[in-house]
């Protein structure tokens, strides 16, 4: 599968978060010194390694929201 293709039935509500999940997964990757495959195709790297690049990204993604949420409670008062 290419970079982009899914096979999964999930439908992104917003489809321009796409490139900004894409950049944020080589930005973790980059961060645990994993190399992505250019070609897209993940078949070749370890469980290990997705895993650890899934589970980056997923603290990060909660991470964000925790901060939106907490600035939006700070301007309602």
């Amino acid at each position: 599968m290419g970079a982009g293709q899914s096979r999964g039935s999930n439908v992104l509500v917003v489809p321009q978060a796409n490139q900004a999940l894409d950049q944020l997964k080589y930005e973790v990757a980059q961060e645990l010194g994993i190399a992505i495959p250019q070609d897209g195709y993940y078949g070749n790297m370890a469980t290990r390694d997705t895993g650890a690049i899934g589970g980056h990204i997923t603290r990060r993604l909660v991470q964000i929201a925790e901060q939106q949420l907490a600035g939006q409670s700070g301007q309602s008062r």
